[in-house]
């Protein structure tokens, strides 16, 4: 371990020549000084951890000796010797902020216990500052990296800075590399100017193409006249970068402020870095939503696609649905109009049009509400949609000869969906079977409550899913009917059970034909009432 160094500054020579032969015995290394000013010339070249000083000397006094000590190194031990032991002594000594005091003429044990016990109070002081430095950092890292919107984490920053620095002026700039310019996304107070980043330019410029802090203040030779034309008394402008992200911070304070010291430059330097890596971070969790938009989208899309297939291919049965009432209706209207109609057959003629009516009006409404789009999920009862969904594709079941055998229990608890969702997952499901038996057959329907769940069991008496195509069956454009589907209905279906929280699945062991099991879960609703 590397010994601690000691400077010792006394105007007696032999008070210095003790000191350096009692330290040096006991392990540290020592450098002794009479003149103080050769010490204060030592104190710029060379690091100490501990100032050893007498507090009256003739030439300068122990105190000034101190200040500058605090001045030069601050993180140094101060220990005073005095001859004059006096309470004011002491009570100034602490003001100037000295470790320890040391009464003369002292033992050797004294002294090294003295000179022990001010490095350990001075590190223990260094110690709790630097916790107090540290702990509104993790605070402000926090806040920083927990806001992911862009436009609300730049004023975030420009608060932060402007909170920790105190200063009322602070801006953010973006710098391209490729452009060699400087663009101020964001600030407030007065600014340095954006544009061209040019060698001799202000010092956001220079930062930027350095790829060095640069700070001054009014009195720098280099910004001087550029700071007093602004109003400002000093300014600090630090550059960042990351993968995707050059920047520049810059912070001044107003003419008549204090200048910024060294420990504000780090401290500015740890700031700059947290908003670079928490803008770096928004912009990651921006393009993240936009991708999660996308996918949404394109999800969005495959659902409507299929309803638009789905559509087709229960035009036939709508068709038929709507054009028998319109017959009806045509014929009862014509045969109203004959002159010689008793009155009682055209009452019976106008009541069948208006039964004619209301199932146009019934048929066209199931429509409606199957096409309808709807994104709230509410508490629903299963067997109201499947019972919507069967009588939709009743006729053309009826008209391939499919018989539809159901099995549910009296009583069945409610599912929170959303309606015309699921309902496309069923129809899907039938008209699946539907293809799946050209000749005519039977579809079973059994719905029954497992656990949390609602299982809804679809079997057909058709050919069955081939082996090979099993594994892929709810992938996008796996189909088992050539070239008249389209492939999305099963994985469209398996991404809305799947978004209900539930499950869709095929049982290859249940024969014969195919067997899709749909398991939704009960609503929460319902779960609170037992």
């Amino acid at each position: 371990m590397k010994p601690s160094r000691v400077l010792v500054v006394d105007d007696e020579p032999g008070i210095t020549l003790l000191c350096e032969r009692l330290l040096t015995k006991a392990g540290f290394e020592v450098l002794s000084y009479t003149d103080p000013r050769l010490a204060l010339e030592a104190l710029q070249k060379e690091p100490f951890d501990l100032l050893l000083v007498d507090i009256r000397m003739p030439q300068i006094s122990g105190f000034d000796v101190v200040q500058k000590g605090r001045e030069t190194q601050a993180d140094m031990a101060i220990l005073a010797m005095t001859g004059f032991g006096t309470v004011e002594t002491a009570i100034q000594a602490l003001r100037r902020g000295v470790d320890g005091l040391i009464l003369k003429p002292f033992e050797k044990e004294e002294l090294i216990l003295a000179v022990q016990q001010a490095l350990t109070d001075s590190q223990q002081k260094q110690d709790a500052a630097r916790v107090q430095t540290l702990r509104p950092l993790f605070s402000v890292t926090e806040s920083l990296l927990s806001e992911t919107r862009p436009d609300h984490l730049l004023d975030l920053i420009l608060q932060v800075v402007s909170s920790q620095l105190r200063c009322r002026n602070v801006g953010f700039y973006q710098f391209s590399e490729k452009e060699q310019a400087l663009t101020l996304l964001g600030g407030r107070g007065k600014m340095l100017a954006d544009g061209v980043a040019l060698p001799g330019g202000n010092a956001a410029a220079r930062a930027a193409l350095s790829a060095a802090p640069v700070w001054g203040s009014v009195e720098s030779p280099t910004f001087g006249d550029e700071l007093q034309g602004l109003g400002l008394s000093a300014m600090m402008c630090v550059p960042t970068n990351l993968v995707n992200i050059s920047s520049v911070l810059f912070v001044a304070r107003d003419a008549g402020e204090p200048v910024f010291r060294e420990a504000e430059l780090e401290m500015f330097l740890i700031l700059a870095r947290q908003a670079t890596v928490a803008m770096e971070n928004a912009r990651l969790y921006e393009e993240l939503r936009a991708y999660v938009r996308r996918v949404e989208e394109s999800q969005q899309a495959l659902v409507q696609a299929e309803k638009l297939a789905v559509a087709g291919r229960l035009t036939a049965s709508i068709a038929h649905e709507i054009n028998n009432p319109l017959q009806s209706l045509r014929n009862c209207f014509h045969l109203t109009t004959r002159e010689d109609l008793p009155g009682d057959m055209r009452a019976k003629y106008l009541d069948l049009t208006r039964q004619e009516l209301d199932r146009l009006m019934t048929t066209v409404q199931r429509m409606l509400d199957f096409y309808r789009p709807s994104a709230e999920m509410k508490p629903v009862q299963v067997l109201d949609l499947l019972e919507h969904v069967l009588n939709l594709v009743d006729q053309q079941l009826r008209e391939r000869n499919i018989r539809v055998t159901t099995s549910w229990p009296a009583r069945l608890p409610t599912i929170k969906a959303i309606s015309n969702q699921i309902e496309q997952v069923f129809i899907n499901l039938v008209l699946n079977a539907f293809d799946a038996m050209p000749e005519g057959g039977e579809l079973w329907i059994n719905i029954t409550q497992k656990r949390r769940m609602v299982e809804i069991l679809f079997q057909d008496t058709g050919p069955g899913v081939p082996a090979e195509v099993q594994a892929h069956i709810f992938e996008p454009f796996a189909s088992t009917k050539g070239s008249s589907g389209t492939g999305l209905g099963l994985s469209v279906s398996y991404d809305i059970v799947t978004a209900h929280g539930g499950r869709l699945d095929l049982l290859t062991e249940r024969k014969p034909g195919a067997c899709f099991r749909v398991l939704l879960p009960i609503s929460q609703q319902r779960e609170n009432e037992k």
